[in-house]
């Protein structure tokens, strides 16, 4: 399936006991994909608390969310991860899932690679995955320069896009200037998603989809109807909220802002807070204002 458009970054909802709520995760695949209508799906990633998740557990949240989109939805997997080694044996065992993607992140713990280890490090991933590659370009100390971007997208098979997450919205202009030819280019700059669609990005997949889907729905739809009297008044809408979920927090404040919206979401997994008194005021007052309407708890 094509990936383009609004792909949520899903929140992992854990219980009390950290276990997975399956059940959760399912329920909000439900309500994003027939309600929301999002043109994608994304599991594991940083809003999904995906450095925590062990292999197993991956799998479980991924096919789970595969077996509730059931072919209505792409679903893209992530893996963050700090050696190839370990890339690789995530990918292998999501290997006979219906998965669209893997957004992988740069290796990024102690040290940045080489330009030239980069590439080695997703050549190998690419070769040894069954599914397409997407770099996750977002560890501001092991950032892959757009130059190395494109060059990884025109050289090595099997790497199809770039999640850029860096929130210099001149980074990804300057990619898309040289690389939208090349490859998928989807956005991450939460804050600037309106002139992201604009300059040419292929979607987003970014936090500020999953606390408010339906809204970055209608943001998309009307830039790609080039409607800017609309497009730039949803942007004036979203930017409060994004500033209410940014924190070191920002996954425990993204299931804030879904279970103030009646989609529980389960807790963050340790040591990550969940939202203080005042992050939750904050959270309920923007979606309160972007929502204009009683859909806030």
């Amino acid at each position: 399936m094509k990936i383009y458009g609004i792909v949520p970054p899903m929140a992992t909802p854990f219980a009390a006991d950290e276990s997975l709520d399956e059940n959760l995760l399912r329920a909000e695949v439900e309500h994003l994909v027939s309600v929301a209508g999002v043109h994608g799906l994304a599991v594991g990633g940083s809003t999904g608390e995906g450095h925590t998740l062990s292999t197993a557990e991956l799998r479980q949240i991924v096919g789970a969310a595969v077996e509730a989109a059931a072919g209505r939805a792409p679903v893209i997997a992530g893996i963050i991860v700090d050696s190839t080694r370990q890339a690789i044996e995530k990918a292998r065992a999501l290997a006979d899932l219906d998965v669209a993607a893997l957004q992988v992140t740069p290796v990024h713990y102690l040290f940045r690679p080489s330009d030239e280890t980069m590439f080695r490090h997703f050549a190998a991933l690419a070769e040894a995955a069954a599914q397409p590659i997407m770099v996750y370009n977002v560890v501001p100390w092991s950032y892959c320069s757009p130059a190395l971007l494109d060059k990884m997208l025109r050289e090595i098979d099997g790497l199809v896009g770039v999640k850029q997450s860096a929130g210099d919205l001149k980074l990804l202009a300057d990619l898309l200037l040289r690389s939208a030819d090349a490859g998928l280019i989807m956005s991450a700059v939460d804050a600037l998603l309106y002139p992201s669609f604009a300059l040419g990005a292929h979607g987003a997949i970014a936090a500020i989809l999953s606390a408010a889907p339906e809204l970055c729905v209608q943001l998309w739809d009307a830039v790609q109807a080039r409607d800017h009297e609309v497009a730039l008044d949803i942007h004036r809408r979203l930017l409060p909220l994004w500033d209410a979920i940014m924190d070191d927090n920002l996954p425990a404040n993204v299931k804030t802002a879904l279970e103030l919206q009646g989609r529980p979401a389960g807790l963050p997994r340790m040591p990550m807070p969940t939202s203080s008194p005042q992050q939750r005021e904050a959270i309920r007052a923007a979606l309160a204002g972007a929502l204009r309407a009683g859909q806030v708890m």
